[in-house]
């Protein structure tokens, strides 16, 4: 789960983008002690993932406002299916809708497509993991969506591990250096606790990369072929990543390669936010005559 301090600091960011002076519309048109109850329903089946971040939009919004959760994070749903109850001030409500939808939908997405693909790779011990290719300012949340998704995490940040890809090696070996001896000396340099990935996209890169100290090896864009190739040339030696090309219609065979982990860009830059909608069920009427911005 994300840790809620970083939940309520992005909802709450969102909330000031949405509304940075109030609700305009609200607080002219909904009278002030006016409450109502409103429905998180599925407008199509997936993998649900958010609702504390939902949540914690209408709670920041206004604390009055009570959240019954009817599903959780990582369940599946069908259309139809009512996954939350919202009730409480309708000027609140109305407020926190459209920022507690956004984030809702998007991460459920990303846990309904991970979820597809945790599915196609069944019955082999490759994982499905994310990537940096995150929405900025969300990678937590969508990280989160797809551990719900039942996917993995890779690194991070940049400040996590060391991951040599193909830019890094062009720099590193500009000189003539030799690769192997060029990543002993980064090895060298790297705290004692950290792990060295090397990214490939030849197989005869593989030789030296291992020698350089690699505890991961990543082979780019790599066919089912030579990924089978890699895998048995490796046999053991290093963890093998397989990353590039990858989508529903590739990822079994490239598990069935033998690889250890499968990079997945599109969970998170590729992904469409599910369809899900907040349904007004019951409303009171005004209890005062409605009034202007900051006033009853």
């Amino acid at each position: 789960m994300t840790d809620a301090r970083e939940i309520d600091r992005i909802v709450g960011a969102a909330l000031d983008e949405d509304a940075p002076w109030g609700d305009l519309t609200s607080e002219t048109l909904i009278p002030v002690r006016a409450a109502a109850t409103a429905e998180l329903v599925a407008r199509e089946g997936g993998v649900l993932s958010g609702l504390e971040v939902f949540a914690a939009a209408f709670r920041l919004v206004d604390p009055a406002i009570s959240i019954e959760r009817l599903a959780g994070d990582g369940d599946h749903f069908v259309a139809g299916d009512v996954l939350a109850r919202v009730s409480g001030p309708a000027r609140g409500i109305l407020r926190a809708e459209r920022v507690g939808l956004n984030l809702v939908q998007r991460m459920s997405g990303i846990a309904t497509l991970t979820a597809r693909y945790v599915g196609a790779t069944a019955g082999t011990p490759a994982r499905i993991v994310d990537t940096r290719k995150t929405t900025p300012g969300l990678r937590s949340l969508e990280r989160q969506a797809v551990r719900d998704g039942g996917g993995r995490n890779h690194r991070r940040s940049l400040s996590d591990a060391v991951m040599a890809k193909d830019n890094h090696l062009a720099v590193l070996t500009a000189g003539g250096q030799d690769l192997a001896e060029a990543l002993r000396a980064a090895r060298e340099r790297m705290p004692h606790t950290a792990h060295l990935e090397v990214e490939v996209d030849r197989i005869d890169q593989i030789e030296p990369v291992l020698a350089g100290g690699a505890d991961t090896v990543m082979l780019d864009n790599f066919s089912v072929d030579e990924l089978r190739a890699g895998v048995a040339l490796i046999a053991g030696r290093a963890i093998v990543e397989a990353s590039g090309g990858v989508s529903l219609e590739t990822v079994a065979a490239i598990a069935s390669t033998g690889v250890d982990v499968i990079s997945v860009g599109a969970l998170t830059h590729s992904v469409r936010s599910l369809d899900l909608g907040l349904d007004i069920a019951v409303g009171t009427g005004a209890t005062s005559a409605p009034g202007r911005a900051g006033h009853p």
